[in-house]
């Protein structure tokens, strides 16, 4: 038995996708969420082998909830989003269901989606993919034990590469995310926020001043106090961004 679950605002676009999986007797709807901090709960809960998700809903969107799992289902996703997103999941091969869709559509994807299950999860490559493409909310979201954390990015003080994690420097303190420096890059304001080393991306208006540290090398203070690396090439692009 396939067990899945539906995560949607929509009640209608949740009946919808129930009535079509009524007539597969070998998938099972153990959950039906309304957002997604109730899909995060629910994934937790049950491992469902799929899920039918949403993108556009409130609280965070289907890219957030994605962000937050520690273990992520397969996903078909159902959506309204606009052209270029749907372009991305052409790239990576994750299936979707662009609304209004019938049956036959549904059949289709269900179909493709059991040819491929065993294959590797492209889903952290199209989250990549959508951060280059995609207008996404100017937030970050953090899951802290059983609590989540939504940070804006005008929060963010600086960036620190760590592995395959960063931390993210704010006021209130530093918080660890699984994401890669590029994935920010590609997210944030290339006028605000700045790749001044290969471990750090700076906040350009919360610097003070800049520091020769030693040869080609130099030291960013920033208003908080902190010092961040500054290469060669991001004492340039720096240079670029504040004017000087």
């Amino acid at each position: 038995m396939i067990n899945v679950i539906i995560i949607d605002d929509e009640p209608l676009a949740r009946s919808i996708v129930r009535e079509y999986i009524g007539q597969y007797p070998d998938i099972n709807i153990v959950a039906e969420c309304g957002d997604g901090f109730e899909g995060v709960k629910a994934i937790t809960q049950h491992n469902p082998e799929l899920i039918f998700l949403d993108i556009q809903m409130p609280k965070i969107n289907g890219f957030e909830m994605l962000e937050l799992l520690d273990v992520q289902p397969a996903i078909i996703f159902t959506t309204a989003f606009d052209e270029y997103a749907i372009k991305a999941f052409d790239i990576h091969a994750i299936d979707y269901l662009l609304k209004p869709f019938n049956k036959e559509r549904f059949d289709k994807a269900i179909t493709r989606w059991k040819a491929i299950r065993t294959k590797t999860d492209n889903t952290p490559a199209l989250l990549e993919t959508i951060a280059e493409q995609a207008h996404q909310p100017q937030r970050i979201v953090i899951k802290l034990n059983n609590k989540i954390k939504i940070i804006p990015f005008s929060d963010i003080i600086y960036i620190e590469s760590a592995e395959d994690y960063v931390f993210i420097h704010t006021p209130e303190g530093r918080y660890m995310k699984h994401k890669t420096m590029t994935f920010f890059e590609h997210a944030l304001d290339k006028n605000i926020f700045v790749r001044c080393h290969r471990s750090f991306i700076v906040n350009v208006q919360l610097i003070n001043r800049l520091e020769v540290y030693e040869k080609d090398s130099h030291v960013a203070i920033l208003t908080s106090g902190a010092k961040v690396q500054v290469s060669k090439s991001g004492y340039q692009r720096l240079k670029s961004v504040l004017g000087v």
